[in-house]
């Protein structure tokens, strides 16, 4: 009999590693279930690239992952947690495989390699052999083929590059060394030549992960067999899908995974766009919970100083509009850079599929598109379309919004072209992505393949470039955030919480992940600066001229004002992580330097201004300037936190993150946080005065965790949100709900405008009728609550009703 599953009241993610495995997890599980955690939420557990610090990079779906104690070190953890009422969520990685460096270890690629196309699981993965001459290319040397020759030997029949080793084709190991490499199914190639050469689905641009193949029902039941037994065997109780986006058909997947999975609560990594949707046929809880990040964030952003700050920001930088001056204009630009170099295979191939097309579908009015004009109305097309990709299918019409998006796409791309007729190449285009001419091997192929492209140049030229250009106020550029409006009021809130709890109520909520560029804690502290807009202007210029009267300049101004946001954000900055955070943070933005292209010259002064500036002298009047804001940033953090755990959803918990956590882009935000396993075991039941924040903010987390974990009918499938809105002068700064009736939750928001325009005063929050206790200092209310007590000396109250 498969063991009953319980659906969860909150996870704790937990980032597995060698360094942290499944006996490590099992350590800490009580203090997870004395924080009030329903779940553990793990990364990747199946086999991976050998001493890989996050497991994305699967190599073996069959076997759970020996570094972290094997099939059986999962299920000795998942004992443990069910001993403490604990169930296990795990992340699954559906969409690609590594490429490792040695070959072997990623067993169907091996076959592929060595069997060609005629392998028997061949159809794994996704290769144009055309394009290739009937070879695989693999971008793996370290220059051009002729210079690395040398490296390249045959030993213990297989082909070996320095550490790299790839299987021999029967029957050619005794051939000359540059007649047996003519002889594979795959060609070895200098790395450069993955950006324009590469054959296969890759996952974004990145060449060591090959995309699968999971719509194919046999490659789905090999991949997720070990998961779907665990989970029948009541090891796991649910999942977290990593990038569906990357899908052939990303519902269609979902839809056979509910099925196998028996129902199992499955989350799904969709970025939503602005005023995006998630696909309601989905049959899953909702997203992982960047929409909710977003939402929160957005809560203690002031859009008046933002849009002051914005323009101290123009000022000081001097970007052209394109070149971070301006969001818009900045993530076209980057889109455009994007899918004519590091997609410029996948864009290549797109194209050769609607040249091919327009020759042989009976449709005439395909015909006399030239190829330069196919490819310039794809790229034109791509560039414009506002969020990840379409999700057209072979087995119903394009949805509403899915027409009308790729139709105002098209409207905007035919202005591109001088010559209206050869504009027409754009609706071409338009329709094939849209399944207008039916489908078959090249039409279902384009309509696929466009889809991905979509979703990988979004990925790219939003979050992985224009996120790092436009940097006003860096907490705005987030996974899922929107820069160009980084303020909403508090009714989009409402209206966003009670979208999620009528059609989305077990949806996943996070603040922090291991893909987030900064941490909740992070964020909520930069969000004051939009509070204090002047004051952040007039100290990073002061402190950028001063560190070049001492002999430092700052290689641009954007570096600069970067730089210094960053290291306000960390406090006390440690020079090691900010220099780590900088140095990525140029590579990303790619105008000077970039993980391709470095430019040592260039990185060697950003180095020198971070040493010299926040990490040198000047850092004494930053820290001052942070010691003045403390109180705005304290509203921030326990206010994002308490909605955060609160608000319609699952609320995911990153490890650490329920006390102060200040982390920064990925690898900084998976290193090992010390837990306050001692600190949570002290707090009791006393008052929070006294303590520093990040007890106070543990506090208030297990608070809110606790009552989720004891009362999950308040929160859960059946619940009920209602705002609750104020009533005076300063009524905007309080946002308030209750929940089912019986929770209130009550924050304080733009704390610094609101001292400065005369505090609460008599403002007041209409309470629902009956006695009311806030749950950490134990004080009562009733009726029509004065905000100058309710949310005085802490900025939030979490009050339940007394019976």
């Amino acid at each position: 009999m498969t063991p009953a599953r319980h659906t969860p009241t909150s996870t704790y993610r937990l980032q597995l590693e060698p360094d942290f495995p499944f006996a490590a997890a099992t350590e800490i599980v009580p203090y997870v279930a004395d924080l009030g955690i329903s779940h553990l939420h793990l990364s990747p557990v199946l086999e991976a690239v050998p001493g890989s610090g996050h497991g994305y990079d699967v190599t073996d779906h069959t076997r759970v992952r020996g570094e972290l104690g094997g099939e059986e070190g999962l299920r000795r953890l998942s004992a443990a947690a069910r001993a403490e009422g604990l169930g296990l969520i795990v992340d699954i990685v559906p969409n690609h495989m590594a490429v490792p460096v040695r070959a072997e270890l990623n067993g169907p690629l091996w076959e592929v390699l060595r069997d060609g196309p005629g392998a028997a699981r061949a159809g794994w993965f996704d290769i144009d052999w055309a394009a290739g001459g009937g070879r695989v290319l693999l971008p793996v040397l370290g220059g051009p083929l002729g210079e690395e020759l040398d490296r390249l030997s045959v030993a213990d029949g297989v082909l070996r590059y320095a550490d790299r080793t790839f299987p021999l084709r029967p029957g050619t190991e005794e051939l000359p060394l540059p007649e047996l490499l003519d002889s594979q199914h795959y060609r070895l190639a200098w790395w450069r030549l993955g950006r324009t050469e590469v054959n296969y689905r890759r996952f974004f641009a990145i060449s060591e992960l090959i995309g699968v193949r999971v719509e194919d029902p046999e490659v789905f039941e090999a991949t997720h067999a070990v998961v779907l037994r665990l989970l029948d065997e009541g090891v796991l109780d649910g999942l977290r899908v990593d990038h569906p986006d990357g899908l052939a058909d990303p519902g269609g997947y979902l839809g056979r995974l509910h099925r196998r999975s028996g129902g199992a609560w499955i989350v799904a990594e969709k970025i939503l766009g602005p005023g995006e949707q998630l696909p309601a046929s989905w049959p899953i809880a909702g997203t992982t919970g960047y929409d909710a990040l977003r939402h929160i964030d957005a809560m203690f952003t002031d859009p008046e100083g933002c849009a002051e700050l914005t323009e101290h920001y123009r000022a000081f930088t001097g970007a052209p509009p394109d070149l971070g001056g301006e969001w818009t204009p900045t993530t076209r630009r980057a889109a455009y850079k994007m899918i004519s170099h590091e997609l410029a295979a996948e864009s290549e191939r797109l194209t050769r599929t609607a040249v091919a097309l327009c020759a042989r579908v009976p449709e005439l009015r395909l015909r006399d598109h030239a190829p330069w004009a196919l490819r310039s109305a794809l790229t034109e097309l791509l560039v414009r379309l506002p969020v990840y990709r379409p999700y057209v299918t072979a087995d119903a019409p394009p949805s509403p919004v899915d027409e009308a998006m790729l139709v105002t796409a098209a409207d905007g791309a035919r202005a591109m072209f001088p010559v209206a007729a050869e504009a027409a190449a754009v609706d071409t285009v338009r329709e094939l992505a849209l399944g207008r001419f039916g489908e078959g091997e090249g039409l279902t192929d384009f309509r696929v393949r466009f889809a991905q492209v979509s979703s990988a140049l979004r990925a790219k030229a939003v979050e992985d470039t224009a996120c790092y250009r436009y940097a006003p106020l860096l907490s705005a550029a987030e996974v899922g955030g929107d820069p160009g409006q980084p303020a909403l009021p508090p009714d989009a809130f409402h209206s966003f919480c009670a979208r999620l709890q009528r059609d989305w109520p077990l949806t996943g909520t996070v603040l922090s992940t291991h893909d987030t560029k900064r941490s909740g804690d992070v964020r909520a502290t930069v969000s004051a600066l939009s509070e204090h807009p002047r004051g952040w202007s007039e100290l990073v210029t002061r402190l950028t001229e001063s560190t070049a009267r001492a002999g430092v300049r700052a290689p641009d101004p954007h570096v600069a004002w970067a730089t210094w946001q960053t290291a306000f954000a960390l406090g006390f900055p440690d020079r090691e992580r900010l220099l780590a955070a900088m140095l990525k943070t140029v590579r990303e933005t790619g105008l000077h330097t970039s993980w391709t292209e470095q430019e040592p010259a260039y990185e060697a002064a950003v180095e020198r201004f971070v040493l010299a500036g926040p990490c040198g002298p000047p850092l004494y009047p930053l820290t001052e300037f942070a010691r003045e804001l403390a109180p705005q940033i304290r509203a921030n953090i326990l206010g994002s936190a308490l909605l955060h755990l609160t608000m319609p959803g699952v609320p995911d918990v990153y490890r650490g993150s329920e006390r102060h956590y200040l982390a920064l882009v990925d690898p900084d935000n998976r290193r090992l946080p010390q837990l306050p396993i001692a600190q949570l075991a002290a707090l009791g039941d006393a008052s929070t005065t006294g303590y520093d924040l990040a007890t106070e903010k543990l506090r208030l987390t297990a608070t809110a965790l606790r009552l989720r974990r004891d009362n999950p009918e308040w929160f859960g499938e059946l619940a009920d949100y209602q705002p609750l809105a104020a009533e005076g002068a300063a009524a905007g700064h309080c946002l308030a709900f209750v929940r089912s009736g019986r929770a209130i939750t009550a924050v304080t928001r733009l704390s610094r405008r609101l001292d400065h325009t005369g505090g609460w005063e008599d403002t007041r929050l209409p309470l629902p009728p009956g006695t009311w206790r806030e749950l950490r200092s134990g004080r009562t209310v009733h009726g029509r609550a004065r905000l100058s007590q309710l949310l005085a000396p802490e900025p939030v109250a979490l009050l339940v009703r007394e019976d």
